[in-house]
């Protein structure tokens, strides 16, 4: 495995402003623009800047060169990398002022850098979570429980066991943890391991970790160290918030056009809904809204309570007049229901977002007071097979790994609009949306709707992928099967244009299916072993035996044989799935399938599990054949910094009129 290299500048405050991700991308655009130029000036940046989304939907190249030449500093001089920095961060705090807002806020969906403030009602909260859910853990009772006054939280997730076993806790059998390294002691390799594995193993349970780089947890960057474990516990947290885990939700609505609405909404958006109901039916007049200000007052939690335990009910908590002494009473009320204490008095009467959703949550947890009166009304509307809704699961994990703005919660009702299908293509294709003729949500006129599908469907025309008497309205009505086999090419060509891009394999040219499996047999056949496979459909993979073996073979070290087993029984092969998954994260794979999709051989599942090792494998030889040519880049800036010189159709797609007949 090739040594992690961190781009680094002098000056301690800007290392700060960005992550490693964030600071590897501009690296590579400052150099991109040296290349071109022989140098870099302030004239050379406005159309850089533009191209860039952070500001291209902000601002217009002219208005970049005006803010550049602002500071009446000559556009034609020649600046630095850390200039280039400066200049960025100018940029983007005019951004924000523009936008009227802030990036702050840890339980969103997406973690960002712009703010570093640490919120200590927060972290002390985080801190009595893990205390409590880890506090049996073989490995990290000795370091528990944590003390919330003191950096040890950041200190315990510096060799990122911390993080992992907090993702099991989240979601249940995510990392197999034979493949968590957990001496006592890590050296640098076992450390970098364990928090590839934690960033792979996040994005895989929804995790948005686009900013943030295997370095910076190195590093136990406190603000990016929240951030990620807010998303981890509030997965966890609203993990039940949907139709198949509670059918109960169903007595929310009326009809089964509103169950449809009940599927899309975002579990957070489900939890209002949930609180709502119960506010009307105790007499409550006010409609919550959000977890912030509508909870100051502590009211709406008093009559939720008194709704949900009735034994407990009392009128002292709504007479007190003082917010601050009704929110004790709230939440000495919640105790007696054995509700964990996520928030203070304090964080009530000051509207603590983060912190009043994660107690709303406990409270559902506990006491969600429905009933199954209606939960066989709209069974019908649950049957997806277990393949649909595991690659349902698959493709929205990957569609929010990409980073758009749109978090996806359900993919086959939030494409409806087709909006979000168009930020991920323009995310994969950048360039080939026409973001003109594009209908921004919300969308209420069913043809805008048409419009925005059309738009994608001739996109994947362009790309060549099997559409065969597809049109936008098949994805606006929800067509489920197409829905997956537009996804599922779109999917396979961004792969296959990740490999094509590596020149020390593809010289350019199209990869193809076939080049991946021969690729793969060859690679382990050159590693002395004898397991090959016949196709992506191959019955003898889901032993696990191939996938080991070829990991093994681009990574001797990473694989212990001391735990895989033979593979024959079905709990055998189950152990070797789960410890395939783990391992190729642990690598630096980004992978979303399951145990389930190694042990039945889904054929699209293969295909994305061997091109992913096959891409980390193939990265390797690229950044082992660039070290020379990047050291010498560095180098150079270093001096002169010293110095003050200047494919194939593959066979799963389908035709619109025979998965509309199966539909």
């Amino acid at each position: 495995m090739s040594s992690y290299r961190g781009v680094i500048v002098s000056d301690p405050w800007l290392q700060s402003q960005f992550t490693q991700v964030e600071l590897r991308t501009l690296k590579s655009k400052f150099i991109s623009v040296r290349t071109q130029h022989g140098r870099v000036t302030r004239d050379d940046l406005p159309p850089v800047f533009a191209g860039m989304k952070a500001f291209s939907e902000m601002f217009s190249e002219d208005e970049i060169k005006t803010f550049l030449g602002e500071s009446n500093s000559d556009m034609d001089e020649e600046i630095d990398f850390e200039a280039f920095l400066r200049l960025y961060l100018d940029l983007q705090g005019r951004a924000v002022e523009k936008s009227g807002g802030s990036r702050s806020s840890f339980l969103k969906a997406t973690t960002t850098t712009f703010h570093h403030a640490i919120n200590e009602s927060e972290k002390a909260s985080y801190v009595a979570h893990i205390n409590n859910y880890l506090a049996e853990d073989k490995f990290l009772k000795d370091f528990l429980p944590i003390d919330p006054a003191t950096n040890a939280l950041f200190d315990l997730a510096k060799d990122g066991v911390l993080l992992c076993k907090l993702i099991n806790v989240a979601v249940p059998g995510t990392i197999d943890e034979r493949a968590i390294n957990t001496k006592k002691v890590l050296n640098p390799w076992e450390r970098n391991e364990n928090h590839t594995l934690c960033l792979n193993s996040a994005k895989a349970i929804g995790c948005t970790v686009v900013n943030i780089g295997t370095q910076d947890l190195v590093e136990a960057r406190p603000h990016l160290v929240l951030g990620l474990i807010s998303q981890i516990i509030k997965i966890q947290l609203l993990a039940d918030l949907n139709l198949k885990k509670t059918p109960q939700l169903v007595e929310l609505v009326d009809d089964s056009q509103e169950v449809e609405e009940l599927l899309s909404l975002a579990p957070e958006k489900v939890l209002l809904k949930w609180m709502n109901f119960h506010l009307k039916k105790a007499g409550y007049q006010k409609q919550v809204t959000n977890f912030s200000t509508d909870l100051k007052d502590g009211e709406a939690y008093a009559h939720l309570l008194n709704a949900l335990a009735p034994e407990h009910s009392t009128h002292s908590t709504l007479d007190a007049k003082d917010p601050t002494e009704r929110a004790n009473k709230v939440l000495e009320m919640a105790e007696k229901l054995d509700c964990k204490r996520y928030l203070t008095p304090k964080d009530i009467v000051e509207g603590s977002p983060n912190l009043n959703l994660a107690f709303v949550a406990q409270i559902f947890h506990h006491r969600n007071g429905l009933t199954d009166s209606k939960t066989t009304t709209f069974a019908e509307m649950m049957t997806d097979d277990a393949e649909t809704s595991r690659e349902e699961r698959c493709f929205r994990f990957w569609m929010n790994s990409l980073g758009a703005t749109t978090y996806v919660n359900n993919v086959f009702e939030d494409v409806r609009n087709g909006y979000v299908m168009l930020e991920i293509v323009d995310k994969i294709f950048p360039g080939t949306v026409n973001w003109k003729q594009a209908n921004k949500p919300p969308i209420k006129m069913p043809f805008k709707q048409v419009e925005n599908c059309n738009q994608v469907i001739q996109i994947g025309r362009d790309l060549n992928f099997s559409l065969v008497n597809v049109a936008g309205n098949d994805i606006v009505a929800g067509n489920k099967k197409l829905i997956i086999a537009f996804l599922w090419q779109l999917m396979r060509f961004s792969m296959l244009q990740l490999l094509k891009n590596l020149r020390t394999h593809s010289q350019g040219k199209e990869i193809t299916d076939a080049d991946i499996l021969n690729w793969a047999n060859n690679k382990v056949k050159k590693a002395g072993r004898t397991s090959q496979m016949e196709s992506f459909k191959d019955k003898s993979l889901s032993s696990g035996i191939f996938f080991l073996e070829l990991l093994s073979a681009v990574e001797p070290r990473v694989v212990n044989w001391g735990l895989v087993t033979k593979g024959e029984t079905d709990e055998d092969k189950k152990l070797n799935a789960t410890y395939i998954i783990s391992v190729a994260r642990k690598l630096g794979c980004s992978i979303f399938l399951l145990p389930e999709d190694v042990i039945e051989v889904n054929q699209k599942m293969m295909l994305t599990l061997t091109a992913s090792i096959m891409y980390w494998s193939l990265q390797q030889q690229e950044s082992a054949s660039d070290e020379g040519e990047i050291s010498d880049e560095i180098s150079a800036e270093g001096r002169k910094n010293e110095t003050g010189l200047s494919g194939e159709t593959s066979d799963l797609a389908v035709d619109s009129e025979s998965s509309k007949t199966e539909e």
